[in-house]
């Protein structure tokens, strides 16, 4: 479990803003390119692990200021949707 942990938080650290578009899509979740690359800037090489709670929570605040709160909570899901 652990080798997928690290497969996944490597990619949410090194994610472009064209990956974070897809995925978006993918999730339903509407953002524009503007945002997806501020939100792929603000998170590569951060080292953030997603399946700590109270990192995810951290990094979806600082992308609250990014996005707004309610883009925010839908990337919030999709992070969930990855640990699971």
């Amino acid at each position: 479990m652990k080798i997928f942990q690290k497969i996944i938080n490597h990619k949410i650290n090194s994610i472009t803003g064209k990956e974070l578009l897809k995925y978006g899509k993918q999730f339903q979740v509407s953002i524009t390119n503007e945002q997806a690359n501020k939100i792929a800037a603000h998170l590569r090489g951060r080292n953030v692990n997603i399946f700590n709670d109270d990192e995810r929570t951290k990094v979806i605040s600082e992308i609250a200021k990014i996005v707004g709160p309610d883009k925010a909570n839908e990337i919030n899901r999709i992070f969930v949707s990855f640990t699971r």
